[in-house]
């Protein structure tokens, strides 16, 4: 059953706003999306609200919406928050893949995916080193990245969905919004979707490998580089959009 024009318009407008197609600032106004959309305003307005209540669009009094402005404080907050959760999480999942091994199937999954991702990655050799630009090398090293964002994204609901926790679940995946836009950012880095396979992969095997500890302290470390990149994106203004950095 194809989604309601409502559900098809959120999907769209979250989808461009994780990466940064709508970057932050941007404005929402219900006729220009509608038009665009091909959509009546009804289910515009409501994909508009239901983004709000996610965070990830602001009404301002008297002014149409926007998609919701980065601001430093809340960039820290939000990892603080994740810093909190998210290691629980791997630690609790890891803990009960100890005695219900098919928890953590999709872990298993995902892992040898990873692998071959880091092999063509490092197949590639760094950026720049075929030649001219955008040759061999640099194509298959782009679609690598592109599969990767991709298992970051299976690593991310395999957490989710392996927490045995509803409430924890639910909270890690109110985030991901706010959270998925950050990543274009901090994946724009250069070098850095290299490294967060390093991190991904590691998350992945201290899971499998069945070492709470290891899974909780990988999974930190993860967050603690992410939030480095991020923070030294918004502070020098290297981004790939026009991003509304605010204090």
């Amino acid at each position: 059953m194809p989604p309601s024009k409502t559900e098809a318009a959120y999907r769209l407008l979250k989808s461009q706003i994780e990466d940064l197609t709508l970057p932050p600032g941007a404005k929402l106004g219900e006729v220009p999306l509608a038009e665009r959309l091909g959509a009546s305003r009804t289910p515009v307005r409501e994909a508009i609200r239901r983004l709000a209540r996610e965070g990830l669009v602001r009404f301002a009094p008297g002014e149409v919406a926007e998609v919701a402005p980065v601001s430093l404080a809340g960039v820290r907050a939000l990892f603080e928050f994740r810093q909190i959760l998210e290691p629980a999480a791997a630690r609790l999942v890891t803990r009960d893949g100890r005695t219900d091994p098919e928890r953590i199937a999709a872990f298993h999954s995902l892992l040898p995916d990873l692998r071959a991702v880091r092999a063509g990655i490092d197949e590639a050799g760094p950026a720049g080193t075929d030649g001219p630009a955008d040759g061999p090398a640099d194509d298959r090293r782009a679609a690598a990245v592109r599969t990767f964002h991709a298992l970051t994204e299976r690593f991310d609901q395999a957490l989710i969905a392996a927490v045995r926790n509803p409430p924890l679940a639910k909270t890690i995946a109110d985030t991901r919004g706010q959270t998925a836009r950050l990543r274009a950012i901090a994946h724009a880095a250069p070098g850095r979707p290299a490294l967060s396979l390093g991190e991904h992969l590691a998350m992945t095997e201290a899971v499998v490998a069945g070492d709470p500890d290891r899974a909780a302290g990988e999974v930190a470390r993860h967050l603690t580089a992410t939030l480095d990149t991020v923070m030294t994106a918004l502070t020098r203004g290297d981004l790939p959009a026009s991003v509304d950095v605010r204090m």
